[in-house]
C-alpha cells in the first residue's frame, strides 16, 4: 500500500456535482531526489492510465522491499473534469467543455512571482538556493486562486509537482512512435531517458508557447538562473518532461508493463529507488529540435492517402500525403500532393483520414530548425 492516498477535492462546477483528485505517495514525505507522475491531463490518451497502474504495482514492490530512498507521487488520472466528457459516445478530454480552452495550457508562470520575492537572498551554496527557491515557489503557488474547476485543478496538479526533481507527464498522439519532449537546457537527463524508454523522437523544446504542464514545473529554474545570474548559482533542478506513450489506441499490458519497467530504471539510475539498473540501453535516436519538426498541414479539404507512413524516413520535397476530393475534378483523380519541407522522420500523424482546410496531420522530426516555426507557437492545441 502506499505511503499515503490523499484525496484532493475540485470546487463543485454544478449544484449535486463533486470531482476530486487521487494521490498516491511513496516514501517518507520530504525524502529525496523526488519524482512525480501523472497521467492523462488530456483525457482521451488513455495509454498512460494503464503505464500508471503497472508503475504502482512496481512502486508497490519497492516498497515492500524497503527500496524507497525518496518520495514518489502518482496521480493515476489527472483529469477527471476531461473523463467525464463523454458526447454521443465519444471521449473529448483534451479541451475543456465549458470553454477554458486546452487542459494542458495556461499553467501559472511562477518565476515572475518567485523572482520578486528571492532577489538579494541567494548564497554562494547552490544547494541552499536549491531549497530556498522550492519554498518560495510553494508559498507563491499557495497564494493563488481559482474559482473554475478546470483552473483549480491545474493548481491542485502543480502543487504536487512544482518541488518535485523529476516529472513525468504521461500523453499519447494520434498515432504515433513513442516520443517525449524537454527542455533544451536538460538534453543529457531527456537523451538518457529516451534511451531508457525508447523514444524513437526526443524533442527538444525552447519557449514552446502556452505554458504546459512540464514548462511550468521546470520553466522556472532556468527563468530564475537568467535573471539571477549575478547573485548566486541556481542549478535546474528539476527534470520535467512530456512523454508521448504512442498513439491512442496503443493500450495494451505488454506496452504498459514494458514503459512502467523503464520509467522504473530510470528513478534507479538517479537514486529515487534503491538497486543496480541494467546497463543503459543503446538510444535509438539523438533529441531534435521541437522547432525542426516539420508539421504538415491540409491546404485543402479532403480524404487522407498517407505515401509515407510512421518510422519512415521522409526527404524534403519527398510527398507524404495526397488528400483526395471525393466531388473534384475529374472524378476519381482530383488529388493534392502535400510535401515535406525537411528530412527527417514521420513519427506521429491525426488518428482521422478526412482533413479539412487548415488542419495539422502529420509531423516529420528533422535535425534543422525551420524558419516558419516560431518560438512562442510551437505547440499545436
Amino acid at each position: 500500500m502506499p505511503t499515503a492516498t490523499d484525496h484532493l477535492e475540485l470546487p463543485a462546477p454544478a449544484p449535486g456535482t463533486r470531482r476530486a483528485l487521487r494521490v498516491h505517495r511513496y516514501g517518507t514525505p520530504g525524502a529525496r531526489p523526488k519524482a512525480y507522475f501523472q497521467a492523462a491531463l488530456h483525457a482521451d490518451e488513455i495509454p498512460g492510465l494503464l503505464v500508471a497502474q503497472h508503475l504502482l504495482r512496481g512502486l508497490e514492490q519497492a516498497w515492500e522491499q524497503d527500496r524507497m530512498v525518496g518520495e514518489v507521487v502518482v496521480v493515476p488520472i489527472a483529469n477527471p473534469i476531461g473523463l467525464s466528457q463523454h458526447f454521443n459516445g465519444r471521449l473529448l478530454g483534451r479541451f475543456d467543455g465549458e470553454g477554458s480552452g486546452n487542459f494542458n495550457r495556461g499553467f501559472p508562470d511562477l518565476a515572475p512571482l518567485a523572482l520578486e520575492r528571492l532577489r538579494g537572498r541567494l548564497r554562494a551554496d547552490p544547494a541552499d538556493n536549491v531549497a530556498l527557491i522550492r519554498a518560495t515557489l510553494r508559498t507563491v503557488l499557495a497564494e493563488q486562486r481559482a474559482a473554475r474547476e478546470a483552473d483549480a485543478l491545474k493548481l491542485a496538479l502543480l502543487g504536487q509537482a512544482i518541488d518535485a526533481d523529476f516529472v513525468f507527464d504521461l500523453h499519447c498522439d494520434g498515432e504515433a512512435l513513442l516520443h517525449l519532449y524537454a527542455s533544451r537546457w536538460q538534453a543529457d537527463e531527456a537523451r538518457a531517458l529516451g534511451a531508457e524508454l525508447g523514444a524513437a523522437a526526443i524533442l527538444l523544446e525552447e519557449e514552446p508557447g502556452g505554458n504546459p504542464f512540464d514548462e511550468a514545473c521546470a520553466g522556472p529554474w532556468w527563468k530564475l538562473r537568467a535573471a539571477l545570474a549575478t547573485e548566486g548559482p541556481v542549478p535546474l533542478a528539476c527534470f520535467a518532461t512530456t512523454v508521448e506513450l504512442r498513439g491512442q489506441t496503443d493500450v495494451s499490458d505488454e506496452y504498459a508493463a514494458a514503459d512502467a519497467a523503464a520509467l522504473l530504471r530510470f528513478l534507479r539510475r538517479r537514486g529515487v529507488i534503491a538497486g543496480e539498473p541494467e546497463p543503459l540501453p543503446e538510444p535509438r535516436c539523438q533529441p531534435t529540435p521541437l522547432n525542426g519538426v516539420d508539421v504538415l498541414t491540409a491546404p485543402v479539404a479532403g480524404v487522407l492517402a498517407y505515401r509515407k507512413h510512421l518510422g519512415d524516413a521522409v526527404s524534403a520535397g519527398e510527398v507524404v500525403a495526397e488528400l483526395v476530393d471525393p466531388l473534384g475534378e475529374p472524378p476519381g483523380a482530383a488529388r493534392w500532393a502535400v510535401r515535406a519541407t525537411t528530412s527527417g522522420l514521420l513519427f506521429a500523424r491525426m488518428g482521422e483520414r478526412l482533413a479539412r482546410p487548415g488542419q495539422k496531420f502529420c509531423k516529420v522530426a528533422g535535425r534543422e530548425s525551420l524558419s516558419y516555426r516560431q518560438s512562442g507557437k510551437l505547440l499545436e492545441d
